[in-house]
């Protein structure tokens, strides 16, 4: 099972713990690429606060993509779970000035070179960086943004979950989803959202 994430999204984030739930009741295993909120709207007419808020985006993605030129893409998944746990978890995302220490604190709990972090300002991995968000949008189309998921050939966005589900509701969940995403002439199905994001 492949995973396209922004570590900015607090949906992906979501999508991917339930996901490591999915791992403990069912077998498959995560593979963890990285895409781009900010490539994803480049050019597009988005709102402003919205683009705004996603405005630092492309840095913690660089630092992720830097680490794994360096020490090979086994370490996206666990600095993905720093990184997120301290911008998600623990809220640091709305905390201006964080960022920065998130990222040199993520990489030095995965024991990676905390001096990672200066590649958040660097254009040097942009490239990567579009190679691999294109490799997952690519799969659902431009209509979407992030999560990605692909098992075998079979690729969507989402799910779109407000809290992890935990044992084998998380295992249902994924039976379900895999369900109607393996259908050719399936593509939608949407809710509006009433449920505030929770992050325990």
């Amino acid at each position: 099972m492949d995973l396209w994430f922004d570590p900015f999204c607090p949906f992906a984030w979501l999508t991917s713990r339930w996901l490591l739930e999915v791992e403990k009741v069912r077998p498959i295993e995560a593979r963890w690429h990285i895409m781009s909120l900010t490539v994803l709207n480049e050019g597009k007419d988005v709102d402003e606060a919205y683009r705004e808020g996603i405005a630092k985006a492309i840095e913690p993605v660089r630092v992720i993509t830097a680490a794994a030129a360096k020490y090979g893409e086994s370490v996206i998944g666990p600095l993905y779970t720093e990184i997120g746990t301290r911008l998600h978890n623990e809220g640091r995302n709305k905390q201006p000035g964080q960022l920065r220490a998130v990222l040199g604190e993520s990489l030095a709990a995965v024991g990676l070179d905390p001096e990672l972090v200066a590649a958040a300002d660097s254009e040097e991995f942009d490239a990567a960086v579009r190679e691999s968000h294109n490799t997952g949008i690519d799969l659902v189309g431009q209509e979407v943004g992030t999560p990605v998921i692909r098992v075998g050939r079979n690729a969507f966005f989402g799910p779109v979950i407000t809290r992890v589900p935990r044992g084998e509701e998380a295992g249902r969940l994924w039976d379900g989803v895999l369900l109607v995403t393996a259908f050719e002439d399936f593509f939608e199905i949407k809710r509006s959202r009433t449920r505030p994001l929770t992050f325990d």
